[in-house]
């Protein structure tokens, strides 16, 4: 076969049809694997593997097909390189059950998206071509590994499965080539999951929950649901909690510990149980908003957050039937399972897995089905739902195992919904301390880049451009002591009262007296404050250097009178990096004079310069963002970095002076910036 360097397939291994290749993620990569796919196909038959003879021309095209959609897929959502598989799958009996191929990228961060518009159950996921290999497959899915995403498709010889019944697993749950668990819930070093997601080892479930206990795990190369066999060993449920469970626990603790979106928690949880601890698994989340209408006796119900089968192709007709019928458990539950009716309209009475007739629990016919509550703090957040097909009960085991399991996830989403909170609270903070819009001035153009370092929260830079009347506008830029709600208290304070003062016609070294004066007076009355409330406590009082804390900031004020031929500007800086211009001729110089920070001193008193600006004249106003970024021992103002990267900005408009300064604070240094970055430029017409 002629593939390119680093692109090797391999036939015949151990007597198997094999083919394996590693392909570039460029647009190349589709044509390469649907060669590689069909000459597999015909060395096979050229060579006499077992099988190879009965795979019809149909079936050829049909896999090229499936490989071209899945490696295109692959190529254009994931961007990495992608590694595919192509096998025969031999039943036990010597005949070809199906043909697999499995393409694997090393983005599993990014989901397989899907032709469909926004689920209803959860994250949108749109598509390319996976609707149709739905129709060509028996079945198809995803497998997750620590930083491979792997998704494979099993195309049948004859159209039906190719395995006979209470088989199991051949080739099971990530395990390659093939192989095969003996015994049930086998797990490799007593870890977690080899082809689980996000661990490397571990409930490598060669036969699913045991082949030949018959819970419903069968043939496939990640997680296909097939033929249980008749029999039941309850023993080998144990045999595993004893070798893996915890290490399990472990795993899925440290995976949903750190999400902080609810519905990824609800999408984690069920890649962690099915096909494992259960064939298919659903969780409703409880809003609070539907936790209020529950207690003023208004009837919400819970949203469908997500539904999980071990076969892609059930999980939207799963998701119809159970939102028909959301479960609803009393609140003297708390988290132990309770039994609910199996799902037979969509999973049907044992056909969804290929069975006959098994009596279900609750009396439903075609498995067991365990919901749970999931409480974190005492709030009912949720219910998981779990179900495995086969089974007249889930093991003891199993029961008391993702009861623990449903616990973390309860507490996960509990803590994705606080961070949300928060998230919010400081949004919307930020929203209302800084300006809905910055004014425009006749005869001056204006620039402006505000990146805070923590995009969800208060940022410790300020800005402002406003109308004062009388022909003036006024412009600020501040950076605060601190970050986060103390920051966002000073800036509460700062900016109203600098628009206030500057309205009522106080010149700009006046209102930079009056700003010291207010946080000085503000930050005294809040330390009596709190001394009081902690003697009203019993404490012992504030200590001798426990007095007023003081609440500083830097920050340029400036006013701007535009007159016939150009712009007056005043300013004044309190602490903060002072202003440069550029002139039309490149010449770059400071204006203003260092002055100490507002709200230290109590005499501190403030003067302002004033000077003229003409057509070209620009002005550069940074934080320390800008200043002080560093790359090693270097900061961006060292040796009059500053002034050298403006003088470069010569001939450009304001828009574009403001965009080659960011860029150039961003490029200075390897690393993202460690600070909030905060510039504004005015450029007189």
């Amino acid at each position: 076969m002629a593939l390119a360097p680093g692109m090797p397939a391999h036939y015949g291994v151990g007597q198997e049809a094999i083919a394996r290749a590693a392909l570039p993620g460029t647009p190349l990569a589709p044509g390469a694997a649907r060669r590689m796919v069909r000459e597999a196909l015909a060395d096979w038959g050229e060579l006499a593997l077992p099988g190879a003879e009965i795979v019809r021309e149909r079936l050829a095209e049909d896999a090229v097909l499936v490989v071209s959609e899945l490696v295109t897929n692959a190529v254009v959502h994931a961007g990495t390189d992608v590694e595919l598989l192509c096998r025969l799958e031999i039943t036990d009996g010597g005949a070809v059950g199906a043909v697999v191929v499995e393409v694997s990228d090393h983005h599993p961060s990014r989901a397989v998206r899907e032709e469909a518009a926004e689920r209803a159950y959860g994250t949108p996921e749109y598509g390319r071509g996976l609707r149709l290999v739905a129709t060509l497959s028996e079945a198809w899915g995803i497998t997750y590994r620590t930083g491979v995403k792997t998704v494979w498709a099993r195309l049948p010889v004859d159209g039906g499965l190719g395995v006979d019944e209470g088989l199991g697993v051949q080739g099971g749950l990530g395990l390659e080539g093939g192989a095969s668990v003996e015994g049930g819930l086998g797990v490799e070093d007593g870890v977690g999951v080899e082809g689980g997601f996000g661990v490397e080892r571990g409930l490598s479930m060669g036969d699913g929950l045991g082949a030949d206990r018959g819970t419903g795990i069968g043939p496939g190369p990640a997680g296909e649901t097939v033929a249980p066999g008749p029999r039941r060993r309850p023993r080998q449920d144990g045999d595993w909690l004893n070798r893996g469970a915890l290490s399990f626990l472990a795993e899925a603790s440290d995976l949903l510990a750190g999400q902080l979106d609810e519905d990824l928690v609800a999408a984690l949880a069920g890649q962690l149980l099915v096909p494992r601890l259960a064939d298919w698994c659903a969780v409703w989340l409880e809003d609070e908003a539907t936790d209020r209408a529950g207690g003023l006796g208004l009837a919400l119900g819970p949203r469908l957050a997500r539904v999980w089968h071990g076969s892609e192709n059930r999980i939207e007709e799963l998701r119809r039937d159970l939102e028909k019928d959301p479960p609803r458990l009393p609140d003297s539950v708390r988290s132990r399972a309770v039994p609910v009716p199996w799902p037979g309209e969509a999973l049907g009475t044992g056909e969804a897995l290929g069975t006959g007739q098994v009596s279900g629990e609750m009396g439903g016919a075609g498995g067991a089905a365990l919901a749970y509550r999931l409480i974190a703090g005492g709030r009912p957040l949720g219910t998981l739902v779990i179900g495995r097909a086969g089974l007249t009960a889930f093991p003891d085991e199993i029961t008391g195992l993702v009861e623990d399991l449903s616990r973390r996830i309860a507490l996960a989403i509990g803590a994705a919904r606080q961070y949300a909170r928060q998230a919010t609270i400081s949004r919307v903070l930020q929203r209302g301390l800084l300006p809905g819009a910055v004014a425009e001035i006749p005869g001056v153009r204006s620039a402006l880049v505000y990146e805070p370092l923590d995009k969800g929260g208060p940022s410790g830079d300020f800005y402002d451009l406003f109308p004062a009347g009388d022909g003036r506008w006024c412009f600020v830029l501040g950076d605060v002591q601190g970050k986060g709600p103390e920051a966002a208290v000073v800036i509460g304070l700062a900016r109203p009262w600098v628009r206030l003062l500057a309205r009522e016609g106080y010149h700009v070294a006046d209102v930079l007296d009056r700003l010291n004066q207010l946080l000085l007076d503000d930050a005294t009355e809040a330390a009596d404050a709190a001394a009081r409330a902690l003697v009203a406590a019993g404490g012992p009082g504030l200590g001798p250097d426990e007095g007023p804390q003081t609440r500083f900031l830097s920050m340029l004020y400036g006013e701007l009178v535009p007159f016939e031929g150009g712009v007056r500007c005043t300013l004044a800086s309190a602490g903060h990096p002072l202003p440069l211009i550029l002139g039309p001729d490149g010449d770059v110089r400071e204006v203003a004079e260092p002055q100490t920070l507002l709200g230290v001193f109590e005499d501190a008193t403030y003067v302002s310069e004033t000077f003229d600006l003409y057509p070209g004249d620009t002005i550069l106003c940074v934080t320390d963002g800008v200043t002080e970024r560093r790359s090693g021992p270097r900061q961006f103002d060292d040796d009059e970095g500053l002034a050298e990267a403006l003088a470069g900005c010569t001939g450009l408009s304001a828009e574009l002076v403001a965009e080659r300064i960011r860029r150039l604070v961003h490029e200075f240094g390897s690393k993202p910036p460690e600070d909030d970055l905060a510039l504004l430029v005015l450029q007189a017409e």
